[in-house]
């Protein structure tokens, strides 16, 4: 029997084969290709995980260099940094800071392992702040800072780069209408307009009897409170109080760079005079005014004598002749508040500023040029019921650069200061000042109409008439305690005479509130004998804006700002990166 097969059953198992080869490669390349994207998205995964943590660990590095940055500013200036930049590049995160850092690399883009990349851009522009203190003027100097770090056990060679640039800030301290140091109280029982800036390093109170008004920003490291201080017992402030700028809270407080803690208590060793063996040139030695000062007066039980300052060793000696027309230990008058009776070592700046133009000693020690700084050092043996204190007479004329006058006493000025328009005295025109500050344990204003014979006669004999002080400020208060008012803001300075709110003080500055008062303590007491309050007409002198008119040995704070932050490719070279 012959068997046949169907030609047609053939061709069609045969095609059915083909399709079938056809389908499963078509289906193994699908998953070939789709094993492949998923072997490489997984790489990508990864890496992309891999750079992130490179790009953290470099922003680690750059941390790690800013905070000994800021800290080193903090302490002692731009120059505590600018001197340890090499220092600086050798900083890197390392496996003693933490075990997590043994499996990296850190490099400064430049070919060094085990280092960062540190520039100074600039130094010590005087300009407009952008950071915090926006509208604020400082000498601000910017350093870049670039880490790169690569994982060295992975298994990926991945590089993070990032780059961050430092703002350090010297900022002068009269920049402000009114600063504090730590809390400031602000009350009013007239109308107050305040025509600057107003800063505290601690909480703001803000308590007005009557209308208070602030013209341009006021901040605070802590709170800015409608509130009295919690140990102030009076009744609850009634006034009203307007902000016609910004109001900023917790913002980063500025800080004096003398080397150890910020408190008020630390910062008043810059109005007193050095310790034994204290260097000169160390942090807080180039904070004090006595290390800085022109002319050194010594006052005691023996007699005056003056010498240059450190600037050169105190070398050059001032003839006793010349000094007894500047200078008088012979009136006393008594301080209401302080109930004691002032030896004051009077100060006639008219006659020094004349003695200054043509003296053949100081001034040539000087290089020509007029006295700009006195430090008055009393170390005269006093009664406990004497007060030893420094007063500024006749002066409406200061010397050609100005003139700071600094005592770690009381200071009290009497008329007319550093006002030479005599046509008129109660302005806000500043145009024809000098620049000027008073450094003092606390500051006393006496009205050109002051007498110190009538000094122990009843308040209503002490009249004011108006007066006018074109100066900063800087001295101390006697804080708030319980049930007893500090006085505030509106009685930084303080009076002794009756000035009826008829009768202006008229002040032109920046109060700058430091520490607390050493030698004039007696608590604020607004009582029938010791004054009757003046019409404030206060301003902020726009002079201090202008770096070249600035009281002499005007104190800066320090403020840190962080102004860039971006990444950069693997080993950039920084001067080609724009962040």
């Amino acid at each position: 029997m012959k068997t046949s097969f169907p030609t047609h059953a053939l061709k069609e198992a045969g095609s059915a084969l083909v399709l079938t080869m056809i389908m499963t490669g078509i289906a193994l390349a699908i998953l070939a290709s789709a094993m492949s994207w998923s072997a490489h998205t997984t790489q990508l995964t990864h890496r992309s995980i891999q750079y992130t943590r490179s790009v953290a660990a470099a922003e680690a590095g750059t941390e790690k260099v800013l905070s000994r940055m800021a800290k080193d500013f903090l302490a002692g200036g731009d120059k505590n940094v600018s001197d340890n930049l090499a220092s600086y590049r050798l900083t890197v995160p390392t496996s003693a800071d933490s075990s997590f850092w043994s499996g990296w690399e850190f490099n400064d883009a430049n070919g060094n392992v085990g280092q960062t990349f540190v520039q100074r851009l600039s130094a010590n522009k005087y300009v407009v702040l952008n950071s915090t203190y926006a509208g604020r003027h400082g000498f601000t100097s910017i350093y870049t800072v670039v880490a790169h770090a690569r994982e060295s056990t992975a298994p990926q060679n991945v590089i993070g780069g990032v780059i961050q640039e430092l703002e350090l800030s010297r900022v002068p301290i009269f920049g402000e209408a009114m600063y504090s140091s730590g809390n400031m109280e602000i009350s009013c029982g007239q109308p107050f307009k305040i025509t600057g800036r107003v800063h505290a390093n601690g909480t703001l109170y803000v308590e007005p009897g009557s209308d208070l008004t602030f013209q341009s920003t006021v901040s605070a490291v802590g709170s800015i409170l409608f509130a009295r201080d919690p140990l102030d017992t009076r009744s609850a402030p009634g006034g009203t109080v307007v902000y016609e700028d910004r109001k900023d809270t917790h913002v980063t407080a500025m800080s004096l760079p003398i080397g150890t803690n910020n408190s008020p208590e630390a910062i008043r060793e810059i109005i007193q005079p050095p310790p034994s063996g204290e260097d000169p040139n160390s942090t807080l030695g180039r904070l004090r005014y006595y290390n800085q000062a022109e002319m050194i007066l010594t006052v005691s039980d023996t007699g005056v004598t003056a010498t240059s300052g450190n600037f050169n060793g105190f070398t050059t000696l001032i003839p006793s002749n010349e000094l007894a027309a500047v200078i008088s230990t012979a009136n006393s008058f008594r301080d209401a508040r302080e109930g004691k009776t002032v030896r004051p070592i009077d100060i006639d700046v008219g006659a020094l500023t004349v003695w200054s133009q043509a003296n053949a000693n100081l001034r040539d020690a000087l290089g020509s040029k007029d006295v700009s700084s006195v430090y008055v050092l009393d170390q005269r043996t006093l009664a406990g019921t004497e007060l030893g204190a420094v007063r500024v007479v006749n002066g409406q004329r200061l010397p050609s650069r100005g003139l700071t006058v600094a005592t770690a006493r009381p200071l009290y000025v009497l008329g007319h200061y550093n006002q030479t328009n005599a046509l008129n005295l109660a302005t806000t025109n500043t145009t024809t000042t000098q620049p000027a500050s008073l450094v003092a344990d606390a500051v006393t204003i006496l009205s050109q109409n002051w007498s110190d014979t009538n000094s122990t006669a009843a308040l209503s004999s002490r009249k004011a008439l108006p007066t006018t002080v074109n100066a900063a400020i800087l001295t101390g208060v006697v804080e708030t305690t319980p049930g007893k008012y500090s006085g505030g803001m509106e009685n930084f300075p303080r009076f002794l005479e009756e000035w009826k709110l008829a009768n202006a003080f008229t002040y032109n500055g920046s109060m700058v509130k430091m520490f607390p008062s050493l030698y004039a303590t007696n608590y604020w007491n607004n009582n029938t004998n010791i004054y009757d309050p003046p019409k404030r007409d206060w301003a902020y002198d726009r002079n201090f804006d202008d770096a070249d008119k600035l009281p002499p040995l005007t104190p800066s704070m320090m403020v840190v700002s962080r102004s860039k932050w971006a990444t950069v490719a693997p080993d950039s070279n920084v001067a080609a990166v724009t962040p």
